[in-house]
């Protein structure tokens, strides 16, 4: 059974910086792609940042240059860096795995940024 545990939510000033952790148990980010991606109320979930088993990342252009996801394979955990926080990035972020055709999801941390 594939779990996904986020933490590293919370309140922010804007400029600040935050950092999400995803650990996994049942899937291996090592050889299968990890991400985040954020839903702000009325509104779709959107693709944050990804990495794949090889190590190729992929961001949305409203964070890039501000945002850097990475991995640790001994803990089976993905990180997700935030920087220069804006109150637009104010959202629940959900940590995400794909296998194959299956998509796995965290239960979602809230991320405010106040201006």
């Amino acid at each position: 059974q594939v779990q996904l545990v986020e933490s590293g939510g919370g309140l922010v000033q804007a400029g600040g910086s935050l950092r999400l952790s995803c650990a996994a148990s049942g899937i291996h980010f090592s050889i299968n792609v990890g991400g985040w991606y954020r839903q702000a109320p009325g509104k779709q979930r959107e693709l944050v940042a990804t990495i794949t088993g090889g190590g190729v990342t992929n961001y949305a252009d409203s964070v890039k240059g501000r945002f850097t996801i990475s991995r640790d394979n001994a803990k089976n955990t993905v990180y997700l860096q935030m920087n220069g926080l804006k109150p637009e990035d104010t959202a629940v972020y959900y940590c995400n795995a794909k296998r194959a055709s299956w998509n796995y999801w965290g239960q979602g941390t809230q991320v405010t940024v106040s201006s």
